[in-house]
């Protein structure tokens, strides 16, 4: 679905790789047309493995960007559904980890930047949510940017 509002586009990139870098474009730029972000990626030599990157990459953009306030369902990437014991366990280079990230903000602009409330609320804790946004900083960045909103101090 995601790629089908997408333009892919590929590129030489100068850089280390040796004489086989210029030879063939390796370089992936994924444009989302209905928001104009993108991602891009040129550090491996290979075409496709650029191309999971820069997709990966594009996914994160759209997850800090886009917020679905309202209705939310209970898919399998819900961020709570990551939650064992008490601890949120996903790595941030798992494919999941974009939509997981994206619940869990959408969740946060629902709780009106509450942290604690939500974290209560999924049986967890205040520092295991933060901990998953340290794993993408732009994530963070959003919470900060609405805990200055709100004039609460940001969370490093």
């Amino acid at each position: 679905m995601l790629l089908k509002q997408c333009e892919i586009r590929t590129s030489r990139r100068s850089g280390p790789g040796g004489q086989h870098r210029n030879k063939v474009e390796t370089a992936v730029i994924v444009c989302h047309l209905p928001s104009g972000q993108q991602g891009q990626a040129s550090e491996r030599r290979n075409q496709g493995e650029n191309r999971a990157i820069a997709i990966q990459r594009l996914r994160l953009n759209l997850a800090i960007l886009l917020r679905d306030v309202g209705e939310q369902d209970s898919s399998a990437w819900s961020w709570t559904s990551r939650i064992v014991k008490g601890r949120i366990a996903i790595s941030e280079v798992h494919a999941d980890f974009p939509a997981v990230l994206a619940s869990l903000l959408d969740d946060l602009a629902m709780a009106n930047w509450d942290l604690a409330s939500l974290a209560e609320r999924a049986q967890t804790s205040s520092s295991q949510i933060v901990k998953l946004l340290r794993k993408h900083p732009p994530a963070l960045g959003v919470l900060n940017a609405q805990r200055e909103k709100l004039g609460l101090l940001p969370l490093s």
